[in-house]
């Protein structure tokens, strides 16, 4: 969840909705919101985990549903009843006074897209499900005051997994997903004097170890380890002021 204010109005946008609608509803009101106070929802691709109840929701609540048209494609091209928005590769939108700039990545899906978001004074990168930082995905992170970033896997933990061998070449893969030094290394790469919380996140409960991520961006960043969250699948993470 993102929210921005102008000091009148708040504006929500729910990034990507993998849960079922009654979990949503527990999770959102643990955070005092309700599904009624979305603005929009975008949906970076795909995959169960990321597009889950989205087209459900956005149908029963009448909310505006961003996604690439590679996107709406790969989930069957259903009709949202002109709550479909698409979401293009640097085309830049807004939902109320967030301004929001989607980017292509690497990973395994039909046209998938991660975001920054903004107020027109800060802005927060979240980028997950990528399988190797590019140079395009750096440009689009760089300056921003806040990340949220994948640590999938430890690359130790996931060889010694009892995953097969074609779900590890796939997670470690070039269209898979982050490991903990990878999403290091472009941490570092994005630091500046006014880069605040760094979030790990999308952490596999087999093959990493929150300590592992976070130890690893805390490295990277120079960055004592308590300065560094790593967000939950069960409980996500508290709500960061950026």
């Amino acid at each position: 969840m993102v929210e921005a204010t102008d000091g009148l109005h708040s504006s929500r946008l729910l990034v990507d909705c993998g849960l079922g609608i009654r979990q949503l509803e527990l999770r959102l009101a643990q955070a005092g919101l309700a599904c009624c106070d979305l603005d929009a929802i975008f949906v970076t691709h795909e995959h169960a985990d990321h597009i889950g109840s989205a087209v459900t929701l956005a149908r029963k609540l009448s909310i505006p549903l961003w996604m690439s048209h590679g996107t709406h494609v790969a989930i069957g091209s259903p009709d949202l009843a002109g709550l479909l928005r698409v979401a293009s590769d640097g085309q830049t939108f807004a939902v109320g006074c967030l301004e929001i700039r989607p980017f292509t990545v690497p990973h395994d899906a039909r046209e998938p897209l991660q975001l920054s978001c903004g107020d027109g004074l800060r802005r927060l990168g979240i980028l997950t499900d990528l399988g190797h930082v590019s140079s395009h995905v750096t440009s689009h992170l760089r300056g921003c005051h806040a990340l949220l970033l994948e640590c999938n896997h430890d690359r130790d933990l996931l060889e010694r997994s009892s995953y097969p061998a074609f779900l590890k070449a796939r997670v470690g893969g070039r269209l898979g997903h982050l490991c903990n030094e990878d999403a290091a290394g472009l941490a570092r790469s994005l630091l500046h004097d006014g880069l605040g919380h760094v979030v790990a996140a999308h952490l596999s409960e087999q093959n990493n170890r929150p300590e592992l991520a976070r130890a690893a961006l805390a490295q990277a960043l120079n960055r004592d380890l308590l300065d560094v969250v790593a967000a939950s699948a069960s409980g996500g993470s508290p709500w960061f002021a950026v």
